[in-house]
């Protein structure tokens, strides 16, 4: 088996911008598994090549331009050509789609909750048996192409905050499991090239 095929600084972040949305820096951070540093380096590089844009402010931060966007979906084709593993990302992204509706329940589940601590941890351990699946899809991901391990990270993280009792990581804050989960599938559709239905 080759190894997993790893993705430049400059893609990650390219990429990572594609599939979060206009973002601020600590978030583009996040999302490509960079330093805030490393990030804002890639993002002026990008920022200089006409891919990224950036807007000052309370409300600022960074969004792909249509260059940017054009040149995202042309480089994550190649780069999964490159890997020679577009077969593999497919299989994983139909067990991401049998996973998909069970996450959406649970996340409605757990917006439908009262002030009930027996109904909370319920849902809380089932959002931890999804988890374990998850992960599998995650790891088969990640044995492909090295930047889907950071969904690995980020939705372990989101759910260990959760269980400590930080509950809106589990579907209302922006680093949420359900947030994640999300990226992971705009990640998903853009990477295979599927527009979304």
């Amino acid at each position: 088996m080759n190894a997993p095929y790893a993705t430049g600084a400059d893609l990650l972040v390219l990429h990572g911008l594609r599939c979060i949305g206009f973002a601020s820096l600590d978030r583009v951070a996040e999302a490509a598994g960079l330093s805030a540093d490393d990030a804002e380096s890639e993002l002026l590089d990008l920022a200089a090549s006409g891919l990224v844009t950036h807007l000052r402010g309370d409300f600022g931060g960074w969004g792909l331009t249509e260059a940017g966007r054009a040149a995202d979906a042309e480089r994550i084709a190649a780069e999964l050509d490159e890997a020679g593993a577009r077969a593999a990302v497919a299989a994983a992204f139909e067990e991401f789609l049998v996973l998909n509706p069970e996450l959406l329940d649970l996340c409605a589940a757990w917006q439908l909750r009262s002030a009930d601590p027996a109904y909370e941890a319920r849902v809380l351990d089932r959002f931890a048996d999804f988890d374990q699946r998850a992960g599998i899809v995650c790891a088969a991901l990640a044995a492909q192409l090295l930047r889907f391990g950071r969904y690995r990270t980020r939705l372990t993280d989101a759910l260990s905050r959760a269980r400590s009792g930080a509950l809106g990581y589990l579907t209302d804050e922006v680093g949420s499991y359900h947030t994640v989960w999300f990226q992971l599938h705009e990640d998903l559709l853009a990477t295979l090239g599927i527009p979304r239905g």
